[in-house]
């Protein structure tokens, strides 16, 4: 899992084929609870990028989404938005990785 340091998203999208984004904010409990979750899904798809990004601090890759809740879910396939939800549930997350893996 890469975590987003740079406001570089946009660039990691266009440069691979599938992509899993977790928006969050260090303030945020339910972000912290899901990230693990999201962290161990990252190991168990290698054939996908997962990465974090700090909402709050990286404003140009928040605008890749339309985050209004953290933590937010989207998924990229082929540098396009294909799927995206709000929630802290493993389902959230299981059901956008979906979108992302299947035709």
């Amino acid at each position: 899992m890469i975590e987003l340091a740079e406001d570089n998203l946009n660039e990691i999208i266009n440069s691979n084929e599938q992509v899993m984004v977790q928006y969050g904010a260090t303030w945020c409990g339910n972000c912290r609870v899901t990230k693990p979750k999201f962290k161990r899904m990252a190991g168990e798809n290698e054939e996908v990028v997962f990465v974090y990004v700090d909402a709050e601090k990286l404003p140009n890759s928040r605008k890749l989404a339309d985050v209004s809740n953290l933590p937010t879910f989207a998924g990229f396939k082929n540098g396009s938005l294909v799927s995206q939800a709000a929630g802290n549930k493993v389902e959230t997350i299981t059901n956008i990785l979906n979108e992302v893996t299947n035709n």
